[in-house]
Order: structure tokens, then C-alpha cells, then sequence
């Protein structure tokens, strides 16, 4: 089986501030690498139109509403301090969220080995009723809620590398037994959460704080010591991939220093044990990632890994 990859124009369509990071540049990027001949035995489709039904699983009603009623028709407007829309986030937004969805149908009904959304807006900032750090709708929280509704996934674990912590997968997921979000990511950096001490009520939060400076040996360490032991424990039926690449020693945005053998270790370790747990389901969805050399290459080496299923 292949493995897929979702992608859609419209995520070019929401646009941010000259001079923002979170910039569509960065879906040019990855769509370039991927041109590569390397690349041809990728399944490549279009994501779909989300549905309110499905983010209502993560986010009130009222939530939406807010963002939807907030998009305006023309030029830009500030939902805070660094999070925009423009006339085409909604569109961009929704299909972020219908992609995911799309990609745990594909892996869950076994059509496909894996998938890997390059959507954007990104989403692991989103709480359950706030909009923050560039993010609108948490994508990985709508796919954990859709794979148990849709799918009756019993356990469903998010692993989060990129350099800023989820906040808002956590609070989503804070009292759940049913979802394990596992981060590592720099700290103290924005957002400021994600201490080791922040575990949950039900003891499903895992975070592995690095330093500024810190490299692949200190990020590998964390992994094999913190997160992929509670993971082998929790057993999940699926293995979410919040793939943030500003971890990147290029990322303006960060002070780790991983390279892309890192991300292609990490991303190895988690197919081996969605292997051992999940008959290899993985659904990785594109997070952070800002120097566009550093996100392309480290996209590519994550999709090679991918593929190799």
C-alpha cells in the first residue's frame, strides 16, 4: 500500500502579513521538493471540505461560529496578536480539517499504509475555544475525536515534535484517558506550557522539555526515555504525527538544533511502534516549520521514512 499525501490550493489562499512566518511560501516549498523523481510512488489527492460536524468534537459551537462569522471578504484581520485571516482561511481552514479526516478514513480502512497532510493554517496552538499561534482549528484533535466516532479507535495517540508545545492539544485532551499527547519541544519558549509536571488528570500528558542548544542526542533521549515507553504502555489503535519542523537548526523561530536525520528517526520509531500496536496506522499532519530550505528537506525526509512502509 502507498502512502498518501493530501494537499489542496486553497492553502496558498490564506495569507498573513508581509514579513509573517506562517506564510504560504512554505506550502511552495514542500510542493517543490516533492517534485523530485524520488517521490512519484506518492498517492496524491486533493483534501476535502470539512465539516462543522466534525469540529464540534473539539470546539463549541460558539468557536466556530466566532471564526467562521470572523473572516473577512477582504484584506486581513487579527483573531490576536500573530493569528490572521484573510478571505481565504476559512476555505483553507476547513479543508485542513476535512484532509485529516480524510487521511484516518484512508489509514483506518486500510487503503493506504499511511498519510501526511501539508495543510495549513497549522493547529496544535488551537484550544477548545481560543485561536492563538497562528492556529484557527486544532487538526489533530478533530482527527483523534473523528477516528473514535467514526471509526471506534479505543485509544489514539498525538506525538508532538514540533519546537512549540500544543497547548491546545492539551487542553483539549486534559481530562481524557482516552487520547495520550506526548510533546517534546523547547522550553521556556511560546507558548509557555508544557512542563513535565503538566501530566493531566488522567495521567495522558507527556512532556519532555528541551533547552535552547539542545541537538538530536538530547531530542532521541527524550524520545526513548519519556515519550515511546508511555506510548508502548498506552497501546493506541492510531498514531497521530503533529510534524512541526521548527525544530530545525535553521528555524528562525527556535533555538534546537535537530537536522533531518532526526525527524526521519523520530518519525522510523513511531512506525515501528504503530507497527507493534495499530497495524502500522499513521496519520502525520503538518505543524510548524518557517526556513523553508529546513522545512522542505526535513518534509522530504519525513515522507521517505513514510513511505518505506
Amino acid at each position: 500500500m502507498a502512502t498518501l499525501y493530501l494537499h489542496h490550493s486553497s492553502y496558498l489562499d490564506h495569507l498573513t502579513p508581509v514579513g509573517h512566518p506562517e506564510r504560504p511560501d512554505r506550502i511552495r516549498a514542500i510542493d517543490r521538493i516533492l517534485e523530485h523523481e524520488r517521490f512519484q510512488s506518492l498517492e496524491r489527492d486533493i483534501a476535502p471540505m470539512g465539516t462543522v460536524a466534525d469540529i464540534v468534537r473539539a470546539h463549541p459551537m460558539s468557536y466556530i461560529d466566532m471564526v467562521h462569522n470572523s473572516a473577512p471578504t477582504e484584506g486581513l484581520i487579527r483573531i490576536d496578536a500573530d493569528t490572521t485571516m484573510s478571505p481565504g482561511t476559512w476555505e483553507a481552514a476547513m479543508r485542513g480539517v476535512g484532509g485529516a479526516c480524510r487521511a484516518v478514513d484512508e489509514v483506518m480502512e486500510r487503503k493506504v499504509s499511511n498519510a501526511f497532510c501539508a495543510s495549513r493554517p497549522p493547529g496544535h496552538h488551537a484550544e477548545k475555544d481560543r485561536a492563538m499561534g497562528f492556529c484557527l482549528f486544532n487538526n489533530a484533535a478533530v482527527a483523534a475525536r473523528y477516528a473514535q466516532a467514526k471509526h471506534g479507535a479505543e485509544r489514539v495517540a498525538i506525538i508532538d515534535f514540533d519546537v512549540h508545545h500544543g497547548n491546545g492539544t492539551q487542553d483539549i485532551f486534559w481530562n481524557d484517558p482516552t487520547v495520550m499527547y506526548c510533546s517534546t519541544h523547547q522550553m521556556p519558549l511560546y507558548p509557555g506550557s508544557g512542563a513535565a509536571s503538566e501530566r493531566g488528570e488522567a495521567d495522558t500528558i507527556v512532556n519532555a522539555p528541551l533547552a535552547a542548544g539542545d541537538g538530536g542526542e538530547e531530542f532521541r533521549e527524550a524520545m526513548d526515555i519519556a515519550i515511546l515507553p508511555r506510548l508502548e504502555a498506552f497501546s493506541p489503535d492510531l498514531v497521530l504525527i503533529s510534524a512541526g519542523f521548527d525544530a530545525h537548526v535553521r528555524d528562525p523561530l527556535g533555538g534546537l538544533r535537530l537536522v533531518e536525520a532526526d525527524f526521519a528517526w523520530a518519525t522510523s520509531k513511531l512506525m515501528d511502534l504503530a507497527d507493534r500496536h495499530c497495524g502500522g496506522r499513521v496519520v502525520s499532519l503538518l505543524e510548524g516549520g518557517y526556513d523553508l530550505e529546513g522545512l522542505a528537506r526535513s518534509v522530504a525526509a519525513h515522507l521517505m521514512i513514510l513511505m518505506k512502509s
